[in-house]
């Protein structure tokens, strides 16, 4: 997290992802197989995209495969040049799929099912199969590029199997809705409105996940017997006799009655070297300002990195010479927090590796994590996992519904340990840019680069309903593509404005089809070094104030523009590390706790 003698934490894990590399598929007998072919305007020679929804796309003349027209599909900001088409397929019965494609790259694959993708020059087939569920009447196929990657083209679109829909083989379902937008929330119910599709429409059914919330037959719908304080993610489909349609794109929204933390609505949260010393020097906790409304305790760590089992001690006195008893440690955190601050054990850090790679490690993180919240007791915890702590096994795609035993173990393990202690248990994460908005441009689970990348999201997702601060690392990185598609760097207002908004917003999770629902403001703050000798990436002042103004009000934005639009209740700010900012005559502390008290 920021750097030391002994104990230097964080490290530069994203300065360039490892480009994907080209796969290229088998050449199979060339054109399509229109006889058995379930698709409508397979290779575009309507001359229009009719019968595909498409985020950008129209049919061209140049360059085509053969015929007349190709599809010319554009993926530049936020957006991949999604076009897919639903048809009627029969259960129980295998499928195979193929597409002339050229452009770096393109990607060919079935909702819910299989997928592939090349990267090519010139026009490439892309094929694969799949086999339809026991109770399945329709597939989706798509095509889509990568984010930012340009112009590409896809031709000569082939599903061939036996068509469902009894004598409508082409499909004949309607087209996707608009994307929903959300109206009117309350604590049990959240409202949704959306465009119309096209074609013959019977009605809409509005999912949450795999999950039908809703059917209704106009373009509004409201979901309820929703928890409060609770956050959504909607997607609507169109459907009539023949099929339904592909799904929009998902709105998320978030129920009130969220309870008080007792923080403050803007706070200053750092981290205090509890059990180690560096150059920094000690703090006895009695002796940490009352600006900081949480206190992180550096750090508990396991015992060795699959054990799950959590130890935390106090800095020993050959390292930390004016270190303070036990009883005065645990009665100047009755002390802060009868002053209503929040005293949390954070657990990980550069050396902590911890790895929850079985049930029986996961549990012993719970028993020994309330031991520590226990014996001190704190107020809840911080999850600083670093390192190889957390990574996706191959195929791990979907971070709403994760695989790998590690991310698995700590979410149950993390959901544990909020139901034992309740409403008030303050439950805090502070991963590396590398772990969270790197997930944009690579996922772990897809096995495109480095299988850490995006590792954190999954947590984040499940955990959302119980976090109270996302305060990701703004610093230690390298440059991370925001949500504009231009690479942002370190060190400056703009970094953490564009990093802060990928989460409030939320953003497409590369290579997967899945979207991560944007989080509520009051959830969200970023971290920063206390000073330069803290840790790369150090902000002067000036322009992390320019940050949380542009955050908060939406002034002072430079050329970003905000896209999860204003958070005026945005928690705070966070750093590392206490100690240091003490070592530098409280540069950070005298600067920002009076602008956090200023904001509206």
């Amino acid at each position: 997290m920021g750097v030391g003698s002994r104990r230097r934490r964080g490290r530069v894990v994203v300065a360039a992802v490892a480009a994907v590399a080209s796969v290229v598929a088998g050449v199979l007998a060339a054109g399509p197989a229109a006889a058995a072919n379930l698709l409508t305007n397979p290779g575009l020679e309507t001359g229009t995209t009719a019968g595909w929804t498409c985020d950008s796309g129209a049919a061209v003349s140049t360059p085509v495969h053969s015929g007349s027209y190709a599809l010319a599909s554009t993926a530049s900001g936020a957006k991949n040049g999604r076009c897919a088409q639903t048809v009627s397929v029969l259960p129980n019965t295998k499928y195979t799929v193929s597409a002339w494609v050229r452009g770096n790259p393109v990607y060919l694959g079935i909702t819910g099912g299989g997928s592939t993708w090349t990267a090519a020059a010139n026009y490439t087939q892309l094929s694969l199969s799949f086999t339809s569920t026991a109770t399945q009447t329709s597939a989706e196929l798509y095509v889509h590029g990568w984010y930012g990657a340009g112009t590409f083209n896809v031709d000569d679109l082939v599903l061939d199997g036996p068509g469902g829909g009894g004598d409508n083989p082409g499909g004949g379902a309607p087209s996707a809705p608009g994307n929903p937008t959300v109206g009117a929330v309350t604590g049990n119910s959240i409202a949704l409105s959306w465009g119309a599709a096209t074609g013959t429409v019977t009605g809409y059914k509005v999912y949450e996940g795999s999950a039908l919330k809703a059917t209704v037959t106009g373009t509004s719908a409201t979901v309820s017997g929703l928890q409060a304080c609770t956050t959504h993610g909607f997607a609507v489909t169109a459907y009539n006799d023949k099929g339904e349609s592909a799904r929009s794109q998902e709105a998320s929204g978030t129920t009130t009655g969220c309870p008080d933390t007792g923080l403050p609505k803007h706070a200053l949260i750092g981290y205090l070297h509890a059990s180690f010393a560096n150059g920094s020097g000690y703090i006895k906790m009695a002796d940490v300002p009352d600006s900081w409304d949480i206190i992180n305790l550096s750090f508990g760590e396991p015992t060795s990195v699959t054990s799950g089992d959590i130890r935390f001690t106090q800095c020993p006195v050959a390292e930390c010479p004016s270190v303070e008893s036990e009883a005065d440690f645990i009665a100047a955190i009755r002390a802060k927090q009868a002053k209503g601050k929040k005293v949390l054990i954070s657990i990980g850090g550069q050396n902590g590796q911890v790895q929850l790679t079985s049930t029986a490690a996961r549990d012993k993180f719970v028993s020994s994590v309330s031991a520590i919240i226990d014996k001190y007791g704190l107020d809840g915890l911080d999850v600083d996992f670093e390192g190889h702590s957390l990574y996706l096994n191959a195929g791990d795609k979907d971070f709403r519904n994760p695989t790998t035993p590690v991310v698995v173990n700590l979410i149950a393990a993390l959901k544990t340990l909020k139901a034992k202690y309740g409403a008030k248990f303050v439950l805090t994460m502070a991963p590396e840019t590398f772990f969270v908005q790197v997930g944009y441009q690579f996922y772990g689970g897809t096995s495109a680069g480095d299988n850490r990348t995006g590792s954190y999201l999954p947590v984040i997702h499940a955990l959302r309903d119980a976090l109270t601060v996302l305060h990701v690392q703004d610093y230690n990185s390298g440059s991370v593509t925001g949500l504009d598609n231009q690479w942002h760097s370190m060190g400056n207002a703009d970094f953490h404005i564009a990093m802060t908004d990928m989460l409030k917003a939320g953003f497409p999770v590369a290579n997967t089809g899945f979207t991560f629902p944007g989080l509520r403001d009051d959830q969200l703050g970023f971290g920063v070094p206390a000073a330069v000798s803290a840790g790369g990436g150090h902000t002067a002042p000036a322009a992390v104030q320019q940050a949380l103004t542009c955050l908060v009000k939406g002034q002072s934005c430079g050329s970003y523009t905000l896209r999860g639009g204003t958070s005026p209740n945005l928690r705070g700010l966070m750093t590392w590390s206490i100690n240091w900012d003490r070592y530098y005559n409280w540069e950070f502390q005298n600067a920002h706790r009076p602008f956090l008290n200023s904001l509206p």
